[in-house]
């Protein structure tokens, strides 16, 4: 897989109260693009996170239907990918550049 490839797999980390419980058992959320494997995303978080990837679990989450002025609208889904480091690994996401 080519270096490019690999820097457009990651999209964002997922912000939400259940990614910060997940981060307690070394588990961390990313945004995925919506066409990545689970071999893709652990390459991706490998190169540029500079850790070792123990698992990878992705989830396809729907989007939701929405009304808006009596017209039925579906807002964008998403494709989450959960990375499951090994042990003594971690990730400072919040971390400046």
């Amino acid at each position: 897989m080519n270096a490019e490839r690999l820097y457009t797999i990651l999209r964002s980390p997922h912000v939400s109260e259940k990614a910060a419980r997940a981060q307690e058992s070394n588990q961390y959320v990313f945004e995925v693009a919506t066409d990545a494997t689970k071999a893709d995303v652990k390459a991706a978080v490998e190169k540029m996170f500079n850790v070792a990837v123990e698992r990878v679990t992705v989830v396809n989450s729907k989007g939701k239907t929405k009304a808006f002025r009596g017209r039925s609208g579906v807002r964008n889904g998403l494709r989450k990918a959960y990375v499951r480091l090994r042990e003594g690994q971690t990730l400072d996401l919040a971390a400046k550049a």
